[in-house]
């Protein structure tokens, strides 16, 4: 019997260890609710909600082909000797999982648990990161082969069994309180396939231009990142479904491209992005808590204005654009690239916070967390990855240029909804028109030079450019060239007057 264990990789289609393990014989889909992990201070009571909905529909697809999913709650080791020991179980299968260090202790303990009872577990990997990456020579070039090789097709058949499936524990039960969250997105492969199908033909044109404006941004970018953290779509599917897209678009007459061509080389680009990042995690797990460089360890560390900290959180910094994107994120689960760096940089430069509280709040907001671009996106906006341009956004200018007529300020703070647009980035020229929103809890300028102050001295010790050298050997992208073309994921220098590289991420 072959244990086919669901985590984030909820599909059947272009999933390697359910297809193999259909040949093999008699199968059991098994998804496991780990109460335990949801405990954790990454988790959130939205991201269970599009859990729930992933479920919903891999159970449906399942069933079609033979075999409904099975629901077990409770601790995975557990659970795996519940099921030996009814049915002995000949094979253990899934895909192989970077993510955050609660299942990365947990996958260690079920690795035990199969050495001991000498099932073989199978792990798939899929979105071409690579475990036990020995040099970051020819990455770049390994995904593009990993991306290329043909979708997997879904098992036509599978032999199932009959086992007790629990049911889904109520949010509630498991400690996730209610957050605010009230227009997000719906889980499920059917809801990623409309988006993806959705921006690749109709929304995604303007998508080079309008990913860094929040206006534009939920709109114009995919939407799919919820759906790639989850594994409703996988990154080879939507890479596959690109190619196709960018073959159409090569065979339109010129007129007729329009912004396309643009549109889908920036995406692609940030497909790879996303990839590169979570490898960043699968060879040094310890960013998830501490800086990438040592020489930030005493950076912030005994300084955390609490009161700063409850500000940033709830949108009343007296930063517009600041809170107007906070209130945005806590009320859809998603924001744009560009302003989740701002929000970071933000709280990492302006209220000189340590980045591991922030981080947490802002993992639990984002329904699309992915651990590995995550911490990895924090520290390099707090400026403690040492290999990392130093970006300290200007708040103020960030919404003059992706917001200048405050529409979006508006709509999510509705305290200067008749703020004119002459004053909308700095309501406090005009107090008398504030209608109780808070004046700024720092002075911009001065925050921004003490923070600067404060990094650029440690950059200039010797010792920091040592440890960088390191740094960039183990985990700074390279640029290679395969058959003449240039493959690069080199990390760029920009800040507040350029978009990075590697911005967009969330897609």
């Amino acid at each position: 019997m072959q244990v086919i264990w669901f985590k984030r990789d909820l599909r059947i289609h272009d999933h390697t260890a359910l297809t193999l393990a259909s040949i093999e014989g008699t199968c059991m889909p098994l998804y496991i609710l780990e109460p335990t992990l949801w405990h954790q201070a990454d988790m959130s009571q939205r991201q269970y909600q599009f859990l729930k909905d992933c479920l919903t529909e891999l159970d449906l697809e399942l069933q079609k082909i033979g075999q409904h999913l099975i629901i077990k709650v409770g601790d995975a080791v557990s659970i795996l000797q519940e099921i030996n020991e009814s049915f002995p179980v000949s094979g253990l299968w899934s895909h192989q999982e970077t993510w955050n260090s609660w299942t990365y202790a947990r996958d260690k303990r079920v690795e035990s648990w199969a050495d001991m009872h000498s099932i073989p577990w199978f792990q798939h990997a899929g979105n071409g990161v690579v475990r036990h990456l020995k040099t970051r020579n020819g990455w770049a070039i390994n995904w593009n082969e990993q991306m290329k090789k043909p979708v997997t097709e879904a098992p036509h058949y599978l032999k199932g069994l009959d086992f007790c499936s629990d049911t889904l524990p109520a949010a509630e039960a498991l400690g996730l309180k209610e957050d605010g969250y009230h227009l997000g997105q719906r889980g499920g492969r059917s809801e990623a396939l409309l988006l993806l199908d959705s921006f690749l033909y109709e929304r995604g044109e303007r998508y080079t231009k309008e990913m860094s404006s929040p206006s534009t941004a939920f709109d114009s970018c995919s939407r799919l990142s919820a759906h790639l953290a989850f594994g409703t779509l996988s990154v080879r599917e939507v890479f596959h479904a690109l190619e196709a897209r960018n073959q159409e678009i090569k065979s339109l007459p010129p007129l007729a491209k329009g912004k396309w061509p643009s549109a889908i080389r920036s995406f692609s680009g940030r497909l790879r992005w996303h990839c590169h990042f979570i490898q960043k995690l699968e060879d040094e797990p310890r960013i998830e808590f501490e800086n990438l460089h040592s020489a930030y360890d005493r950076l912030r560390r005994d300084e955390f204005n609490v009161d700063y900290f409850e500000a940033w959180k709830v949108g009343e910094t007296g930063y517009p654009m600041i809170d107007a994107c906070m209130r945005a994120l806590v009320a859809t689960g998603w924001l744009n690239f560009r302003m989740r760096a701002m929000l970071a940089s933000f709280a990492s430069f302006h209220l000189w916070l340590h980045w591991r509280q922030p981080a947490l709040h802002l993992a639990r907001l984002f329904v699309d967390y992915e651990p590995g671009i995550h911490y990895s996106q924090m520290q390099m906006q707090s400026g403690t990855t040492g290999i990392n341009s130093i970006r300290i956004y200007n708040p103020i200018k960030q919404g003059i240029d992706h917001d200048p007529d405050g529409e979006f300020i508006r709509s999510w703070v509705p305290e200067l909804k008749n703020m004119p647009k002459e004053n909308i980035h700095r309501p406090w020229e005009l107090s008398a028109q504030m209608n109780g929103y808070p004046m700024p809890i720092v002075d911009e300028k001065k925050a921004r030079k003490f923070a600067a102050d404060k990094i650029y001295s440690i950059r200039k010790n010797t010792e920091h450019k040592q440890e960088t050298k390191q740094i960039v050997k183990k985990h700074a992208s390279r640029k290679q060239t395969t058959k003449g073309k240039k493959v690069s994921d080199s990390i760029k220098k920009g800040g507040d007057k350029k978009q990075s590289s590697q911005g967009e991420l969330p897609f």
